[in-house]
């Protein structure tokens, strides 16, 4: 019988102790400067391509950990550095996820090197799939694609809300319903390579948390894209179409595949944002002295940090969990990667607040990273699926049964 193990292996270890330095001599440090900016941390995304963190290689060698630990260990640190910075640098990951998942292999090496640039002059990519009337309903799509058969060419047209790194990017992965009858299965994403004539973005968008980290709404009108930009090439999103036309089962839809890919990372950059406020407001606690004793001392605040570990611990556990399932191919039959998101998405938001109030009137501050903190994991309880979806797709898992 095989051994079980919860034992990071040595080259996990060396990849965990990599990164948590670069988050804590790098990111950490200029976090409170690029939040109050609110600018993109270039300079700290070519440090990062510098060392061997951003690019292609890196998200290759974590994805080729049988284990499926590496990416959701290296998001945890980075992101307990600071979740703005860190969706700086693996904000990119998502495009390439999308051409990742639906790409033949030609489709890869020719967009994946472009998201990312070269040390010299890193670049950022965008995946664009929310829009303003249909965010959490992707099956409400209104960008539309076209194939003009002359021109082997498809036209885009639409509004994306909410891209990371929209219009900034050089390369924006966008989802686009080709039959919207066919609602989700009637969708398929594309490339949309730098440069390209009728995508424009607005302003970046001021937003609550996450601030270093670029958001915009991006828009598309007449977009032509050569044919060799759709996302796993006609012939199969023909058959694809065909399928659903005549009713079989979907394999999935373009953005959906992508977010299963992501969410058990996603979650782990919450856990990231809930594990530095723990820290840090258990530090606090020992350190701060009421009525002659730590504040630790006391019971209430005793227990509140107990449990705060306690739930930060039990979310790892179901991110580790959905990582390895999907890396080996095991089908989330209970919604195990929403799960994983829901919970630690939930987490981040408890943890933050426990930690602003066990540090009182300092918590409200900007003195203390707490507040931003807070102010981070609202957005893990929103994007990428919101609390309600995940739950929407956990019953429907459980039940089997077409919940609404």
């Amino acid at each position: 019988m095989a051994e079980f193990s919860l034992d990071l292996n040595e080259e996990q270890r060396d990849l965990r102790d990599w990164v948590h330095g670069f988050a804590a001599e790098v990111v950490r440090p200029a976090a409170a400067e690029w939040d109050a900016r609110e600018e993109t941390p270039w300079q700290i995304i070519q440090e990062a391509a510098k060392l061997g963190l951003y690019g292609f290689e890196f998200l290759a060698t974590c994805w080729a950990d049988p284990t499926g630990l590496s990416l959701p260990i290296a998001s945890e640190e980075l992101f307990w550095g600071d979740a703005g910075i860190g969706l700086s640098i693996f904000g990119t990951s998502l495009a390439v996820a999308a051409i990742y998942g639906a790409g033949t292999p030609d489709q890869l090496v020719e967009w994946v090197p472009q998201c990312f640039g070269d040390v010299a002059s890193p670049a950022v990519a965008a995946f664009c799939t929310s829009e303003p009337e249909a965010g959490s309903d992707v099956g409400s799509m209104r960008t539309r694609a076209v194939y003009d058969e002359a021109t082997d060419e498809w036209v885009l047209n639409g509004q994306k809300a909410y891209a990371t790194n929209g219009g900034i990017a050089g390369v924006h992965v966008v989802t686009a319903s080709i039959e919207p009858e066919l609602g989700s299965r009637g969708q398929a994403a594309f490339v949309v390579p730098p440069g390209t004539p009728g995508l424009t973005a607005t302003r970046k968008l001021r937003k609550l948390g996450l601030r270093a980290s670029h958001t915009a709404d991006v828009f598309l009108d007449d977009v032509r894209v050569p044919g060799r930009c759709l996302l796993g090439g006609k012939d199969a999103l023909d058959e694809r179409l065909a399928r659903a036309r005549s009713g079989q089962r979907a394999s999935g839809q373009a953005a959906m595949r992508t977010f299963e890919l992501s969410r058990p990372t996603v979650g782990a950059q919450a856990l990231g944002v809930a594990r530095a406020a723990y820290e840090y407001a258990l530090d606090y606690a020992k350190e701060r002295v009421q009525f002659g004793r730590p504040i630790i001392s006391n019971q209430a605040v005793a227990f509140a940090l107990a449990d705060m570990k306690t739930e930060i611990d039990a979310a790892r556990l179901l991110v580790w969990r959905a990582s390895w399932m999907g890396r080996n191919n095991r089908p989330f039959t209970a919604g195990e990667g929403s799960m994983s998101k829901l919970k630690a998405g939930e987490v981040a938001v408890s943890v933050t607040d426990k930690a602003v109030q066990l540090l009182g009137g300092a918590g409200f501050l900007r003195d203390h990273p707490v507040e931003r903190w807070y102010r981070d994991a609202k957005i893990y309880t929103i994007f990428e699926g919101t609390s309600e979806i995940q739950r929407l797709v956990i019953s429907r898992a459980v039940s089997g049964m077409q919940i609404r």
